[in-house]
């Protein structure tokens, strides 16, 4: 079964060098502590992030999106944004890397004194990790798309702020592993009210009457993909609507796709086993796969 995530496998990958704490290691040798704040406790902030011809896709808004995380989190990043942007070209010019290169930028509380949840046990500076991969997207997900199935694990802030590109994914995770259950691809989440909210790793978009409709976002990660797509469906003068809707308009929806930094848009060709778009990729999902490739290249 496709996933959104399917790449294509790059044997560059076996020697790549790891970022950590400003120091460089094989991808064999780079660890962190089984004291560390990520490890134990998932205490910390992540953003992935494209290299795309030498330069790192919408990394402005990646960076405010992790300073935004860690502050809710009282997260002090002891670098600067400066000083992280500088890491990150750093970690690509170590590995020679140029472009089709996904990066994870991961930022834990650090080291504890001992295994406990308070931050007070935490002794030195954040630990700051880059992982770069070279990802190119399966094609045939491009094109064929993905089988999604709606959960019942909701998106709560009351529980876990949705907003926040949290280490701790245990909400997605246990979205992903119902939705696995089912024989589907990524599980499609619902906020406390009953509408439609995202899906566990990415976000979430159908097409009706040619409009395009996500979730108002309240409820969702404010996805870096899902903000550009909303803003080339205004750009290109496509009726574009951040509001509340509900399953039964998803099982009527003319199309629907999905966004992430990874793939870009994916095609949705089944929800709860009903076909969408008679399991084919509709035009309005074809029509801004082109734009967004548009995008990038500019």
């Amino acid at each position: 079964m496709p996933t959104t995530h399917d790449y294509y496998e790059d044997p560059r990958n076996d020697d790549i060098k790891i970022y950590v704490n400003g120091n460089f290691f094989h991808r064999t040798e780079a660890k962190v502590s089984v004291m560390d704040s990520g490890f134990l406790l998932g205490d910390g902030v992540w953003e992935g992030i494209r290299l795309h011809q030498g330069k790192f896709l919408h990394l402005d808004a990646h960076l405010n999106r992790l300073f935004m995380g860690a502050d809710i989190l009282a997260l002090n990043i002891h670098l600067t944004r400066d000083e992280i942007e500088s890491a990150l070209f750093s970690t690509v010019e170590k590995n020679s890397m140029k472009t089709d290169v996904h990066v994870r930028l991961i930022v834990s509380r650090g080291l504890k004194k001992t295994p406990y949840q308070h931050p007070n046990a935490t002794i030195g500076d954040p630990t700051i990790v880059i992982i770069p991969e070279y990802k190119i997207a399966n094609k045939i997900v491009l094109e064929n798309g993905i089988r999604l199935a709606s959960v019942e694990t909701i998106r709560d802030p009351k529980v876990q702020n949705p907003n926040i590109n949290s280490l701790s994914k245990h909400n997605c995770i246990a979205a992903c592993i119902e939705a696995h259950k089912k024989g589907a691809d990524e599980g499609l989440m619902f906020d406390p009210k009953g509408n439609i909210s995202t899906c566990n790793s990415t976000n979430f978009f159908i097409v009706r009457s040619n409009e395009v409709w996500t979730s108002t976002g309240q409820y969702c990660l404010k996805g870096i993909t899902r903000s550009t797509v909303i803003s080339l469906c205004k750009e290109n003068n496509i009726p574009v609507f951040e509001k509340n809707f509900s399953l039964e308009d998803v099982y009527s929806a003319d199309e629907v796709f999905v966004t992430g930094t990874f793939a870009g848009i994916i095609p949705v060709i089944e929800v709860d086993l009903r076909s969408i778009n008679q399991g084919i990729r509709g035009d309005q999902t074809i029509a801004l796969q082109a734009l967004y490739r548009k995008h990038l290249d500019a």
